[in-house]
């Protein structure tokens, strides 16, 4: 394929979209709703957050072995996700020959699975709703510069008070306010940097007037907004996460407005004033009213309690969901146990490298890059 032609092909791929900044904002319940839209697809997300700490084992990735095994594992990693991307089997041999030209990055590899679904759903616009890579929001605007970012905001002290009974994030309420800031902090150098490519939204504006929330955001991706969005029992795939896991068990429901200060019943009164004094400043910038005064000194020494804390409680945690949703369980452990597989492996391909001295570093050097096929791979028994 000639340059010029690739440059159009990339030109009509679906716009690409991240919402940011944490989980537990409330992305599914706008998730599912923009889905209605035939315009729009955002699969359930990879997370790829999870992989990024194994990156270093794979080296140099200008080696073509080195970044088609992380084509190949990555593709594991979607194929291993609890809810899968209907009618979507990727070809690590294919992805790997349709990017080896262009800047090499784990995200690129992603954004390709992400693409390549939103096409096949016919779709103009393809959201991820890994909303921790917005930790990695300079590169993906460096890969991507037509990116755009929905940045959802939620009350701290009910996210936190949701992100505390979340097998996905910490059991303790220092620990998880900690992550909520780096999150906003992350978000606002993107916003700073690309203004015009960020839209923020309250989800509580979203609880209180869902029509209007979601008007706005349509109009940012350039998509119609379809009154269908509003009636999220017609959702399939709603139905189908919310028996899945207790974490998205309301989302086949219209949101409960009344359940904005649920917080107050699910944290107490020292955690709100943690809370508050630790996101003081975003919580004056989006306009939640403090309901405690004064400043909670937080010494150093209270992170090595709450780590302690919290590992203990999430260790009981795998152990009620396995009783409580057994397929839940299962799913979340298969994921946790593949991620764990390619660490192990990648560790003693790194360990062989080291080992090997001189030698293997002159044979690794010769042999850093794979045939170009001009024909389809065919594995032969």
């Amino acid at each position: 394929m000639n340059t010029s032609t690739k440059t159009e092909e990339n030109r009509n791929r679906p716009m690409p979209v991240l919402m940011i900044p944490l989980r537990r904002c409330g992305s599914h319940a706008l998730r599912l709703r923009l889905n209605f839209n035939p315009q729009f697809y955002s699969p359930y997300p990879l997370h790829i957050v999870d992989f990024v700490p194994m990156l270093p084992l794979y080296g140099d990735l200008a080696d073509d072995r080195m970044y088609f095994r992380l084509v190949s594992d990555v593709i594991g990693l979607q194929a291993v996700s609890m809810v899968k991307w209907p009618g979507m089997v990727f070809d690590p041999v294919e992805i790997f020959e349709a990017i080896r030209h262009e800047p090499r990055s784990v995200h690129r590899v992603v954004w390709e699975l992400l693409l390549r679904a939103g096409e096949g759903q016919g779709a103009r616009v393809v959201m991820d709703k890994s909303l921790d890579s917005v930790h990695y929001a300079d590169e993906l605007m460096q890969l991507m510069p037509q990116m755009r970012f929905l940045n959802v905001v939620r009350d701290p002290r009910a996210q936190i008070a949701s992100m505390n009974k979340a097998i996905i994030h910490d059991f303790d309420t220092l620990l998880n306010t900690r992550a909520w800031i780096e999150a906003h902090r992350a978000a606002d150098v993107l916003i700073e940097r690309y203004p015009e490519r960020v839209m923020t939204i309250r989800y509580e504006d979203f609880l209180y007037d869902q029509e209007a929330t979601l008007k706005k955001v349509c109009a940012f991706l350039a998509i119609d907004y379809l009154p269908a969005m509003l009636d999220i029992s017609r959702s399939a795939e709603a139905k189908q996460i919310s028996q899945m896991s207790a974490l998205w068990s309301s989302n086949c429901f219209a949101p409960i407005a009344a359940n904005i200060d649920k917080y107050k019943r699910q944290l107490s009164n020292e955690e709100i004033a943690l809370i508050e004094t630790m996101t003081a400043r975003y919580m004056q910038r989006y306009g939640y009213e403090r309901a405690t005064e004064g400043v909670l000194d937080i010494e150093a020494a209270a992170y090595d309690s709450a780590r302690r804390r919290s590992a203990l409680a999430k260790d009981d945690a795998w152990r009620r969901l396995e009783a409580a949703n057994f397929r839940d369980f299962v799913l979340r452990q298969h994921r946790a146990e593949y991620l764990h597989a390619v660490r192990e492996r990648m560790e003693r391909h790194a360990a062989a490298r080291a080992a090997g001295g001189a030698a293997a570093l002159a044979l690794s050097s010769a042999s850093t890059q794979l045939d170009e096929l001009d024909a389809p791979f065919e594995v032969t028994d």
